[in-house]
């Protein structure tokens, strides 16, 4: 038997799609903020793929805020190490 559901690449694939038409009416500035959201969730694949969600677009939320949340935590440590931090 086979997936009952796509494969995640091919479900961040189709999302990424499907606001194809809400990213061309961003400001051209945001653009890039807005792909590198679904780079965030492509980053993940292999996770996303072994969990095989049925809603894909969770499993793309939360690799986007796993992605967010390192990049904070690694501001924060470059912040201590420069000794900005509280």
């Amino acid at each position: 038997m086979g997936r009952t559901n796509p494969t995640y690449r091919d479900a961040v694939r189709a999302t990424e799609d499907r606001w194809a038409d809400y990213r061309r009416a961003l400001r051209r500035r945001d653009r890039p903020h807005f792909d590198r959201l679904f780079e965030h969730a492509r980053a993940h694949a292999d996770a996303g793929g072994y969990l095989n969600h049925q809603f894909a677009e969770i499993l793309i939320l939360v690799s986007v805020a796993l992605e967010q949340e390192r990049r904070i935590a690694s501001l924060e440590e470059r912040l201590e190490a420069r000794g900005d931090g509280e």
